[in-house]
């Protein structure tokens, strides 16, 4: 019996970081700001990590270094890079047995170049990680308290089988629905808000998924209380985090950390209230705990370095959560 089994994308990535990396005002860019080399010359690498990434694989890892058992479920493909994603997990104590392995593709793979403000860019070639097949989870085989849904890839029958059999064999929900799940709208994705105990999405994709401006958070929340069965958590970025079930409305900010990159802080965020909220059933311990991991993820190069041990989170600042 797994106390969660966690469902999502599995990457192997490089971060690369050069002093001569340089980022500029660029109106063309979505940001409004570019990461910017000299053409046709040959840069020299700073500093450079290998590591495995992916929101399922980097949830699995928080879930496991906190004392639950835990299985993940990805896709990788039969090459070097699939197979170092597998040995990391191996080493982690996570149960990696009903992983898909596909030889048609490589690996998702992703080069993040890390500026020196600590933003980065993500290269990220998806490979594998697109091929989820539903037939090949053996849901019947599986025995678990909760079941964890990250990105599938977009692959709406995988989220429907997931959802319908969580419902029939008692397994709570919890989910952080990628961008691919969010494009197939509300209406669709009705059932997995209504039957999760958790949901988890930043700000814009609430807004997105909603129809209601972003800065429009009261309404956001009115809404999404509604139609979703447990507990919503509206992360802010800088700004901290809302979290709201159903009765009252739970209110954090960010305490100052250094930041050498942020990669994985999101999937750090939302593992860590998950992992609390499934061991004491406290909001409030639940949002301190899941900021102390994504506040150590950015101190570290990679997703997964920074992920706190069990009990190693005692010299972080605890952040006051307001309830209303």
């Amino acid at each position: 019996m797994y106390d969660i089994v966690a469902i999502g994308s599995a990457t192997r990535d490089v971060f690369i970081s050069a002093d001569s990396f340089k980022s500029l005002d660029l109106a063309e860019f979505p940001t409004g700001k570019g990461l910017c080399l000299s053409l046709g010359s040959k840069v020299e690498i700073k500093k450079i990590v290998f590591t495995s990434g992916g929101g399922g694989t980097n949830a699995a890892v928080t879930f496991g270094r906190q004392g639950l058992a835990v299985a993940c479920i990805g896709v990788v493909g039969s090459d070097l890079n699939g197979q170092e994603v597998m040995n990391e997990l191996t080493k982690e104590g996570i149960e990696t047995k009903y992983f898909q392995k596909d030889d048609d593709d490589f690996t998702a793979y992703s080069v993040i170049l890390v500026d020196p403000s600590a933003e980065r860019t993500i290269l990220s070639y998806k490979g594998e990680g697109q091929h989820f097949d539903v037939n090949k989870i053996t849901f019947d085989q599986l025995r678990t308290k909760w079941l964890f849904l990250d990105s599938l890839g977009g692959h709406y029958d995988l989220l429907e089988k997931a959802v319908s059999w969580a419902v029939a064999n008692n397994v709570k929900l919890a989910t952080n629905p990628g961008g691919k799940e969010l494009e197939h709208g509300l209406e669709k994705l009705k059932p997995l808000l209504k039957n999760s105990s958790v949901v988890i999405m930043n700000q814009e994709e609430a807004a997105g998924l909603t129809g209601i401006d972003y800065k429009q958070e009261g309404d956001i929340f009115k809404f999404m209380d509604e139609i979703i069965g447990g507990i919503f958590v509206m992360t802010k970025g800088p700004e901290g985090v809302v979290v709201s079930d159903g009765k009252n409305i739970y209110k954090a900010g960010v305490p100052d950390s250094p930041v050498v990159e942020r990669t994985g802080a999101g999937d750090a965020f939302s593992s860590g209230f998950i992992t609390e909220f499934i061991r004491s059933g406290d909001i409030t311990k639940a949002i301190q705990f899941a900021t102390a991991n994504a506040s150590s993820v950015v101190t570290r190069y990679g997703a997964k370095a920074g992920i706190l041990k069990k009990d190693d989170w005692g010299p972080w600042p605890l952040i006051e959560v307001i309830k209303s």
